[in-house]
C-alpha cells in the first residue's frame, strides 16, 4: 500500500498542494490582499475539480476493473468525450462570472477576479491532465503521474517569479504561470497515451464512468463548497484572518495529501482485485502522525508566508483534533468507492457537514475563528462514525482482500 501511495502522495503534494503553496510564497510580498485572492482563487479551482472528479475517478475504477478481463478503449474514450462536455460546461460560466463570484468571497474582487479569468479559463488543461493521470493510475502506474506533477512543479518554481514580478503580472502572473506549467506537462504525459495500445471493443456509456465515480466527484464537490462557505464566515473577522486561514490551509494540505495518497492506493487496490490491508487503521495513525508534524513546524512554517503568523499557527494547533479521523475517513474511502460502496462515503460526509456548518456559525460568534475549527473537528468525526456505521459489520481488512468475484456474488452490503 505505502510504496503504490508514496508516487501518489509527491503527485498530490507537487501538482497540488505545492503549486498553490509556491502561488502563496511569491504574492506574499504583494500584501494581504494577494494572499487572499490567491487563497480564494485556489479554492474555487479546487471546486472546479470536484466538479470534474467523477470522470476521472470512474476511468481508474473501471480500467482497473477492466485490466486484463476485457477492453479499456471504451472507457478511455468515454473519458475523453466527458472531458470535452464537463470543460465548456464548468470553464465557460467561470470566466463570465468571474466578477460576482471574486465578490461573494473578498472586498477587493478586482485581484480575485482577474486570477480567476486565467485559472478558471485554464481548467480544461487541468481536467485533461487528471484524465491522463487516471488512465496510468487505473492501469496500477502511479510514477507516470508522479513524473507528471514534478515537471509541472518545477515549471511553476521557474515560472512564477518571472510572470509575478519580471513580467509585472502581478497575481495574474501566479496564475498564468500555473496554466503554462500544466500546458507543457500534458505535451509530456500525452507521450504515454501514445504509447499505449488500448485494446479497442464497443463503445461504453458516458453514465457508467460517471456513477463509478460520482460519490467520489461528490464527496470532494462537498469539501470544496464547505472551504468556500468557511471562507465566508472567517472573512467576517478580517483580511489578515482570511489570509491566515488560507496560509494555515496549505500547510496543512501537505500532510493531508498522506490521506488522498492512501485513499488512491486502497481505490486502485480494491478495483483490481489486490489486497489493501486496513486502511482505517493506515489512516487514523498517519492522522496521528501528520498532527503531530504540524505541531512541530507550525512556526517556522507559517513565517514562510507572513510576518504575523498567529492565525495560521492557531489554525494549526487546532488541526490536531480534526486530522485523526479525517485521516481514517479518507483512506476508508478508496475501498468504499471501488467495492461499489461509494454512495456510504458521500452519505457521511454530508451528515458532517450538516452538524459542522451550523456549529461554526454558532461557536464563531462565541470563541471567533477558534470555533471554525472545532466544528471542523465535529464534523470530520462525524462523518467517520457515518461511514463505519455497520451495514453488517465486516472488519475493513477483510472487505479490502475480498477477490471481486466474492464482492460481486454476495451484492451490494445492505443498507446501500
Amino acid at each position: 500500500m505505502f510504496r503504490l501511495a508514496l508516487p501518489i502522495y509527491v503527485e498530490l503534494l507537487t501538482a497540488v498542494v505545492a503549486v498553490g503553496v509556491i502561488d502563496l510564497l511569491w504574492v506574499s510580498g504583494l500584501g494581504e490582499a494577494a494572499i487572499a485572492a490567491v487563497t480564494v482563487g485556489t479554492t474555487a479551482e479546487y471546486l472546479a475539480y470536484g466538479l470534474f472528479l467523477a470522470v476521472p475517478t470512474g476511468v481508474t475504477v473501471l480500467i482497473g476493473r477492466r485490466d486484463g478481463h476485457a477492453p479499456i478503449g471504451p472507457v478511455i474514450r468515454t473519458g475523453w468525450v466527458l472531458w470535452a462536455a464537463f470543460s465548456v460546461a464548468v470553464a465557460v460560466p467561470g470566466v463570465l462570472l468571474r466578477e460576482p463570484l471574486a465578490a461573494l468571497f473578498t472586498d477587493d474582487p478586482g485581484l480575485t477576479a482577474g486570477f480567476f479569468l486565467i485559472s478558471l479559463g485554464g481548467l480544461p488543461v487541468f481536467f485533461a491532465q487528471t484524465v491522463v493521470d487516471g488512465i496510468m493510475k487505473g492501469l496500477g502506474n502511479t510514477k507516470i503521474p508522479m513524473r507528471n506533477a514534478l515537471i509541472c512543479n518545477v515549471l511553476v518554481v521557474a515560472l512564477d517569479p518571472l510572470f509575478i514580478y519580471g513580467l509585472d503580472l502581478g497575481v495574474q502572473g501566479a496564475a498564468l504561470a500555473t496554466v503554462a506549467a500544466r500546458l507543457v506537462t500534458l505535451g509530456v504525459a500525452a507521450t504515454s497515451l501514445v504509447r499505449l495500445r488500448a485494446a479497442r471493443g464497443d463503445g461504453l456509456p458516458a453514465g457508467e464512468v460517471l456513477r463509478t465515480g460520482l460519490p467520489m466527484s461528490g464527496d470532494f464537490l462537498a469539501r470544496s463548497l464547505v472551504g468556500m462557505a468557511l471562507v465566508e464566515i472567517v472573512a467576517g473577522f478580517g483580511t489578515a484572518e482570511v489570509a491566515g486561514y488560507g496560509i494555515g490551509q496549505k500547510i496543512m494540505l501537505a500532510g493531508v495529501m498522506v490521506f488522498y495518497a492512501l485513499r488512491q492506493a486502497a481505490m486502485i487496490r480494491t478495483a483490481r482485485s489486490e489486497p489493501a490491508g486496513s486502511p482505517l487503521k493506515l489512516g487514523l495513525v498517519t492522522g496521528a502522525v501528520v498532527a503531530v508534524v504540524l505541531n512541530v513546524v507550525a512556526v517556522p512554517a507559517a513565517g514562510l508566508f507572513t510576518g504575523d503568523p498567529a492565525v495560521a499557527v492557531g489554525f494549526l494547533r487546532w488541526m490536531t483534533l480534526y486530522l485523526v479521523p479525517f485521516g481514517g475517513l479518507i483512506a476508508v474511502g478508496g475501498v468504499l468507492q471501488a467495492s461499489g460502496r461509494g454512495s456510504r462515503l458521500l452519505a457521511a460526509t454530508l451528515a458532517g457537514f450538516v452538524v459542522q456548518l451550523p456549529l461554526a456559525f454558532l461557536l464563531s460568534s462565541w470563541l471567533g475563528v477558534t470555533g471554525v475549527w472545532l466544528s471542523m473537528a465535529v464534523g470530520s468525526s462525524l462523518s467517520l462514525a457515518g461511514a463505519l456505521a455497520p451495514p453488517r459489520g465486516v472488519p475493513w481488512s477483510a472487505r479490502a482482500r475480498a477477490p471481486r468475484s466474492t464482492r460481486t456474488a454476495a451484492g451490494p452490503p445492505s443498507g446501500r
